[in-house]
């Protein structure tokens, strides 16, 4: 049994892999929740990263995603600090992601605190942008 990456200590088969696979994530929390794991998972599995694009919002989402060389990331752990529903098709996920580069696994982690804000389409949830700090 693999745990699943966003730390719902869950296994990953009954948690973040149902909505890689295509079912749609039910709010902004769990949606968030499997990117991270997208994330976390996508050197392992190519079609992860398919799967950021498509659930990033199209008015912000890039062209494509630089997951690999110098930059590559190796994710250590997701806390989930928030989730507010604003409204039936706007909600904020607050979180705390700890990370290291992969050229630099010796080293010190860092840290990736996010509001990040979700938007609902045709019932689908999709990550729209969000602020650091």
């Amino acid at each position: 049994m693999t745990l699943c990456p966003c730390d719902s200590g869950k296994p990953y088969q009954h948690c973040c892999e149902i909505y890689h696979l295509g079912t749609p994530a039910p709010n902004a929390e769990a949606l968030m929740r499997s990117r991270y794991s997208a994330y976390a998972l996508a050197t392992q599995h190519a079609n992860l990263r398919d799967y950021l694009l498509q659930t990033w919002h199209p008015d912000t989402r890039p062209a494509q995603l630089n997951l690999e060389g110098e930059d590559a990331i190796k994710w250590l752990g997701l806390q989930v600090k928030s989730h507010q529903t604003i409204d039936v098709d706007n909600a904020i996920v607050s979180f705390v992601a700890r990370y290291k580069y992969a050229n630099n696994l010796g080293g010190k982690a860092e840290r990736l605190q996010e509001t990040s804000r979700f938007k609902r389409i045709e019932n689908c949830w999709f990550y729209l942008d969000g602020d650091y700090q």
